[in-house]
């Protein structure tokens, strides 16, 4: 492989935020090259895989909690210092604060802004986004989603490039960032199947290259020991190994979000479907390999609650749970749709089968479910599993707030539960252009991100929002680096 001619916009990535941003380039008339470590039939990473749900009321509308789901899971402990400095207007804001890694207030307004008109701009290819029924029994926000998911927008919008004229590389990495002698990002420094580095040269570059969940060493970095129970949700997750992360942060960008945590669903470990999540925890009882109960199964609603309680099942021994549950589930409709696994339940008549079944301590195990069946209230007929119901246990800790009736009724069945990782949350400091910003605070000259490789989230996920940062940061990354060509 030798070196290309230079191209206006070198994008790294050809998921939702690489090929928003490709497109978007292509039409303002700049020439675009766009590199993917997949081969071309598994382009896409995560947005392959998605069901690409949107926290919108509708195709025009973003969901009346999209901006302060955000503020409320801006980062813990957020230096008071920091947020009175962030009230005022940018052009005032210390450079330490602009290079925080909390959300800026103003980068959120633009995400949430931005939203409705890149809705707009994707249905112009025929792309549609109407309601639809989510695997979840409960649903605390408004959603709608991608008819066909992630891979029919991905599917759409490379059509459109080619069409367009962007040069596609597929099975080709970026490894480091190229530089000026000023300074300004100029490409990359690339591999492809031939293991030789070449430079592929852009008056711009956008990194679109998603997270490190496919990355053990970077894992293991940031998130520690817990890491090396935590897989990908999906087969794109093993193409994010975080390059491009890494080579910002190398040549000198600020980090955002929290790199030491992520994005979990809790998935059957034996099934080898996408995202085969398993969602009926709340009406059961979790225990852990030793048949204990490690937290409170239902705070909220699972849509409201899954991401940390997930995360909490990777901190148990070997990075497992276990739900059980009897036949009482047959009286919660829709209970099937809360399953994903392709894997039947574990299942037999008797409780003790059952623990046998699963190799847990019989003694234990049984303690535990006898503990918390004497500690339901004695009647359940307020139970109501389509919202927080506030049947809970009394005098059990960890307590169970909602849905707390007894495992009394065979057969009974189980499903495992392992963390799957999504996506990671640690990324790059991005302005309201998704220009990157350096250590200081101020832009890198030539340089932008958007979707995973953006860091924007911490403690909880701000759910249906994902596939959008990618479509919205891609296209403000391209309409500014058009601009900024007309401009010189």
């Amino acid at each position: 492989m030798s070196d290309y001619a230079i191209s206006d916009l070198v994008i790294v990535g050809c998921g939702i935020a690489g090929l928003s941003a490709a497109v978007t380039a292509l039409q303002a008339g700049l020439s675009v090259t766009l590199l993917e470590r997949a081969p071309e039939e598994d382009f896409g990473g995560n947005s392959r895989w998605t069901e690409a749900y949107m926290r919108m009321k509708n195709d025009s509308e973003i969901a009346d909690d999209f901006e302060e789901h955000f503020a409320a899971n801006a980062g813990l402990n957020i230096d008071p210092n920091v947020l009175a400095a962030a009230s005022e207007p940018y052009e005032h804001w210390p450079d330490y604060v602009k290079a925080h890694p909390f959300p800026d207030p103003e980068v959120i307004s633009r995400f949430a802004e931005r939203v409705p008109p890149t809705i707009a701009w994707l249905k112009g290819f025929g792309l549609r986004f109407e309601p639809q029924p989510i695997y979840l029994l409960t649903q605390n926000t408004q959603r709608i989603a991608a008819q066909g998911g992630g891979l029919a927008l991905i599917e759409r919008l490379m059509a459109e490039a080619r069409a367009l004229g962007a040069r596609v590389l597929y099975r080709t990495t970026a490894l480091e960032l190229l530089r000026d002698d000023h300074g300004r990002i100029g490409g990359v420094y690339a591999t492809g199947t031939d293991g030789l580095r070449v430079a592929i040269r852009g008056r711009s570059t956008i990194l679109a290259s998603g997270g490190y969940q496919g990355n053990p060493e970077m894992m293991t970095r940031y998130m520690g020991q817990r890491a090396k129970h935590v897989r990908p949700v999906a087969r794109g997750g093993y193409y994010n190994r975080g390059e491009g992360i890494r080579m910002a942060l190398d040549a000198g960008a600020a980090a955002a979000g929290d790199f030491g945590s992520y994005h979990a669903e809790p998935v059957d470990p034996r099934s080898r479907q996408p995202e085969a999540v398993i969602f009926i925890w709340p009406y059961g009882v979790l225990v852990n390999k030793r048949g204990e109960r490690f937290l409170d199964e239902a705070p909220g609603t699972a849509d409201a609650t899954y991401d940390a309680i997930t995360r909490v099942v990777a901190d148990q021994p070997e990075g497992i749970a276990y739900v059980l549950f009897d036949d009482q589930v047959e009286d919660i409709p829709r209970w099937r749709a809360s399953i994903r696994s392709d894997v039947p339940a574990i299942e037999a008549p008797t409780l003790e089968a059952l623990i046998d079944k699963l190799g847990l301590p019989l003694d234990a195990t049984l303690a535990t479910v006898t503990a918390y069946n004497a500690a339901c209230p004695a009647d359940a007929s307020r139970f109501d599993p389509t919202r927080v119901d506030g049947l809970a246990t009394t005098g059990l800790s960890p307590a169970k707030t909602n849905w707390a009736r007894p495992l009394v009724k065979g057969p009974f069945r189980a499903f495992p539960i392992v963390s799957a990782n999504c996506f990671t949350f640690g990324g790059l400091k991005v302005d309201v252009d998704a220009r990157v910003l350096d250590g200081n605070g101020q832009p890198m000259p030539g340089l932008y991100a958007a979707g995973e490789t953006v860091g924007l989230y911490h403690q909880v996920y701000t759910g249906s929002t994902s596939v959008l940062r990618g479509a919205v940061f891609g296209r403000l990354a391209a309409q500014h680096a058009a601009a900024s060509r007309d401009a010189g």
